[in-house]
């Protein structure tokens, strides 16, 4: 009963209140047998759950278990906050080195567009590619320019040659409803 209690006022010392679900640790290990890796790096081998909890103890640290698909699960003897602390850095790099690629839409409401009005579209969908995002182009079709879906084709071909520099078609122009739509994705090259 003594070593009961002084290990259940040892796991809500150390760890409870940055435990998570997804990790076990200290008393939440429920297997018989698991494999032992030292704070040292050094394996004490495949030993009982009350030994390697002792053994843990001993050095004030956590049992924390990282493995458990393997057979034994595997455990190691670590400082736990120190051990989330320094994933949590990692994860925050890893962020900080990515980049969020975004789709930004160019709007053609109906068929008549002027051709200045074409090259100015052309233009802000050049600059979105240049700046690395993808571009989603749509064109509304109004009234009885449902009629004549191959005006629309012809204006998303002359879009995509105008475009061609920056972007290449990621996915060709489909009809869907009453709106045309195509994506262009940034060369890789750009």
């Amino acid at each position: 009963m003594g070593i009961l209690c002084s290990r259940l006022c040892y796991y809500l010392r150390r760890c409870l209140t940055i435990a998570t679900k997804e990790t076990l640790i200290n008393a939440d290990i429920k297997f018989k047998e698991v494999r032992v890796i030292d704070s040292d790096g050094a394996q004490l081998g495949v030993i009982s759950i009350e030994k390697a909890l002792n053994a843990a103890e001993a050095k004030d640290l956590d049992l924390v278990c990282v493995s458990t698909t393997s057979d034994p699960p595997v455990c190691k003897i670590l400082d736990y906050g120190k051990y989330k602390f320094e994933q949590m850095k990692r994860e925050k790099e890893a962020k900080k080195n990515q980049k969020v690629i975004e789709i930004k839409e160019i709007r053609i409401i109906g068929l008549g567009i002027d051709d200045h009005d074409l090259d100015t579209k052309c233009n802000h969908a050049n600059r979105f590619l240049k700046e690395g995002n993808k571009v989603k182009v749509a064109i509304r079709f109004r009234g009885r320019e449902m009629g004549h879906a191959e005006n629309g084709q012809a204006l998303m071909e002359k879009i995509a040659m105008k475009c061609e520099e920056y972007g290449t078609v990621e996915k060709q122009a489909k009809l869907e409803g009453r709106n045309m739509l195509m994506f262009l994705a940034p060369k890789s090259g750009k």
